[in-house]
């Protein structure tokens, strides 16, 4: 029976944790606000591992990004002294905006659904 939890997800969850709790807690740099750690992959070899973040203002998610890729060595360092590991990824942050196009669709998506139910009589006006 395979694992339903794997190493490197466990690995990812803990260092989700940690390194939101790093964020929030170490990082004083206010170019660095309103984000959300979406997801962590790790690499098998544990060498590397990319942190998608989500910014709410889409606009300063690009200095946002750029910050994190800076005080990677100082979170990565941070890291070490708390989650136990022999090999300590390497952090790499990209930007996540899986909401953004979500809630894009689906406003076409509603958009489309109320075109639909409209009547034909509505349409010719």
């Amino acid at each position: 029976m395979p694992k339903e939890f794997s190493r490197l997800d466990r690995i990812a969850d803990v260092m989700q944790k940690e390194i939101a709790q790093l964020i929030q807690r170490e990082l004083r740099d206010p170019r660095i606000s309103m984000m959300t750690i979406s997801h962590i992959k790790v690499s098998k070899d544990l060498s590397h591992a990319k942190v998608y973040v989500s910014v709410m203002h889409e606009e300063k998610a690009e200095e946002t990004i750029a910050t994190l890729n800076r005080a990677a060595g100082f979170l990565r360092g941070a890291l070490a002294k708390r989650i136990q590991l022999r090999i300590m990824p390497a952090l790499n942050f990209v930007y996540d905006d899986t909401n953004i196009r979500a809630n894009r669709l689906s406003r076409l998506i509603d958009e489309a659904v109320k075109s639909d139910q409209r009547t034909p009589d509505e349409e010719k006006e």
